[in-house]
């Protein structure tokens, strides 16, 4: 009894942590500042610096603020993220995501990685079997009967030759 009562205390202490976890993890999430610093590394700085968003550093940008503040407009306005990644794509073309998106043409940028390395591990695997089948042949060829009288011929002449210039 004692280690049922045991194994119910570990069991509702370790629920608690969970729901803990969770509370924190969903208060973090509904945070309207976290929630532009995770756009803002969702998005690219359109000054040409080529640097996320929340990441652009260089002195004197001249659009990290004016970004900044649309995002934080659009997250006060009530946008979902998808609308405000939307509406960002609109007025600054599709360069502004710093990842494509997974629709249309734009779903290539994600397979022909995996492709290219599929590819490349099956040219791979075929360039070995094309070799282990040549050493196979070869195997094959070592043990031909007029080759091996050849090269018996070839050491019965050598060994005279040699044994005779000594």
């Amino acid at each position: 009894m004692a280690r049922l009562s045991r194994f119910r205390f570990w069991v509702k202490s370790a629920q608690a942590v969970l729901l803990a976890v969770a509370v924190c993890f969903a208060m973090g999430a509904s945070d309207a500042g976290s929630r532009a610093s995770t756009l803002s590394h969702r998005l690219m700085c359109q000054c040409g610096c080529s640097q996320l968003l929340g990441e652009c550093d260089h002195a004197g940008c001249p659009d990290r603020d004016h970004e900044f503040s649309e995002l934080n407009a659009a997250i006060a306005s009530g946008a979902t993220d998808e609308q405000i990644m939307a509406s960002f794509a609109a007025k600054y073309g599709a360069t502004v995501l710093a990842a494509p998106t997974t629709h249309g043409f734009d779903l290539v940028a994600w397979i022909a990685p995996f492709a290219v390395f599929a590819a490349a591990l099956l040219g791979t695997i075929l360039l070995v079997k094309h070799w282990s089948v040549g050493k196979r042949e070869a195997a094959v060829a070592v043990s031909d009967p007029a080759m091996d009288a050849l090269r018996e011929k070839i050491r019965r002449e050598t060994d005279a030759g040699i044994e005779g210039g000594n």
